[in-house]
This record gives C-alpha cells, structure tokens and sequence, in this order.
C-alpha cells in the first residue's frame, strides 16, 4: 500500500503543530522546516482546517494551530479522510474496473482484511504517540 503525497504532507503538517503546540505556526515555517512546496501545504492545512483538526489565522501574524488536543487526533482517521476515494486496487472501483476476473476473484477480499488490518493500528495511535519525543523533532525540524 502506498499512501498519496497529499497524506504524507497532512501527517508532516500536524507532527509538525504538535511539537510546536504553544503557539501559532506560519506555513512558510512548516514548508522550510519539510523543504516542501508552500502551496501544497496551503490545500493540505485547508484540508485540515475543514476536517476541524486545525485553526487559520489570517494576515499578518497569522498562522495555523491544532484546534484539537494532539490525544484526540487519531491517525486512523486523518488517513482514512486524506485518502478518501484513491483506491488500492482497480476492482475496487467497479464502475471503472476493466478487470476480467473481478466477478470471480478472491484478491479483492483479501486486500479488504489488509486494508481493514492496516486501519486498526493506525487506530491505536494518537498524535500525541507521535510527538511524545517533540525536543528531537524540534531540533532536527531546526536544522533545515
């Protein structure tokens, strides 16, 4: 399984907001701290502010917190949202599935399990599991 870009980045952006969760983080900031473009950051934190995971502010001083407790952001379901509709494989899809053994095939339901398996760890953690060593992230996060 290959997560997109888009998650990847969703995944970056709120690592990086909750090992600076005291304050307001400038997205300029974050996409120096990743070495990554600012404007796919900005769709991704639109993302998460929709999502209600993160606040935006505006203007000068402006910038992008956690709107939620690093504890109540679970990684399951940041993933399951930010890849909403990609699918793992073609006959996922039927309407668009050209697959010739689809109706006969056993593949799809074992990728269903994987898929299910690979969710319910993703369950297990929280974004505060994840940040729990936030003073090495923070530095290697200064060194770029």
């Amino acid at each position: 399984m290959r997560l997109t870009t888009f998650t990847d980045y969703s995944l970056r952006v709120l690592i990086y907001l909750g090992t600076h969760s005291n304050r307001q983080s400038a997205v300029g900031e974050i996409a120096l701290a990743y070495g990554i473009s600012k404007n796919h950051l900005m769709k991704v934190i639109q993302f998460l502010a929709d999502e209600g995971y993160v606040v935006t502010t505006r203007g000068k001083g402006g910038g992008v917190r956690l709107k939620r407790d690093p504890d109540r952001i679970r990684i399951g379901d940041i993933v399951r949202k930010s890849e909403a509709g990609s699918v793992l494989v073609e006959c996922y899809s039927p309407e668009t599935s050209e697959c010739r053994i689809e109706r006969s095939c056993l593949l799809r339901g074992a990728f269903k399990k994987a898929v299910q398996a690979f969710y319910a760890v993703l369950d297990t953690y929280t974004l505060a599991d994840l940040v729990v060593n936030h003073a090495a992230l923070e530095s290697l996060l200064r060194k770029s």
